[in-house]
């Protein structure tokens, strides 16, 4: 992943709130296209410019080619505002972040934890992430549906994480097939398969059991057939069902 700062030049008078509103919907469009990653992109003040730094999954990631439909509006909308087209400085790679998948994948997995703020569709080889704006639009010529099952589903995990409040509706959320969670991300698994031509697998998280024998018995939660793996994939999944699309670890309470 890469730093980048981008820099909004006044050409005409303006107001802060005409600035703040325009840059906002344009960072808010670049976000729900995966081209930008994280939700808080403070807005520094310069004497006739305006500044923010940001992290993306590539070093092109801001191209215009990548736009989604919302976002050539909003850059129209920061015309109207009275700033000119931004600048793009790039700072270099990020050293905390993992690297973007570079390759055409045989397979792929929707997957994320809460510690994550990268594409959460992931390579099979290697599972690194994919940027979002390098496949169709999932819906309505953006990919805000992938985004918003990703934050629900970090959402979750965090609570069940800490452990504090709304720890079991948070885990039932992320690890049991009938949860509402689970069906929007199955969905969106079998839409990207449909557009990317790539089979694409569902993560389903798994902690508790009653023992490690019952544990490496169980079945795939959907078709209830024999799913465990000769060997641990990418060290997390130990279990992995081929026709219904579903991968899942062996329970962290057993796992070495």
């Amino acid at each position: 992943m890469y730093i980048q700062d981008l820099i909004f030049e006044c050409f005409q008078d303006t107001t802060f709130s005409r600035v703040e509103q325009s840059i906002n919907q344009y960072l808010d469009a670049l976000r729900y296209q995966g081209q930008i990653l994280g939700r808080e992109f403070p807005i520094a003040i310069k004497e006739g410019y305006f500044q923010l730094r940001l992290v993306t999954p590539e070093s092109n990631s801001l191209h215009s080619s990548f736009l989604s439909d919302q976002g050539r509006l909003a850059l129209q909308g920061l015309t109207q505002a009275g700033l000119l087209s931004p600048k793009i400085k790039l700072l270099g790679e990020d050293l905390n972040s993992q690297a973007t998948c570079n390759t055409s994948p045989p397979w792929q997995i929707l997957y994320t934890t809460y510690v994550h703020t990268c594409s959460p569709l992931r390579s099979g080889d290697d599972l690194s992430p994919i940027p979002l704006y390098r496949i169709p639009s999932i819906a309505n010529g953006s990919q805000k549906q992938a985004i918003k099952w990703q934050e629900d589903w970090e959402a979750c995990d965090q609570l069940q994480m800490n452990g504090s409040i709304l720890e079991h509706g948070a885990l039932a959320e992320i690890s049991e097939v009938d949860s509402r969670l689970f069906r929007r991300g199955y969905d969106l698994t079998k839409r990207i398969e449909y557009l990317t031509k790539t089979p694409t697998y569902y993560y389903l998280y798994r902690v508790g059991g009653s023992s490690l024998a019952q544990e490496l018995a169980r079945p795939c939660p959907l078709c209830q057939q024999p799913w465990q793996l000769a060997q641990p994939a990418l060290d997390i999944f130990d279990f992995k069902c081929d026709s219904c699309r579903l991968v899942s670890n062996l329970s962290w309470d057993f796992k070495q």
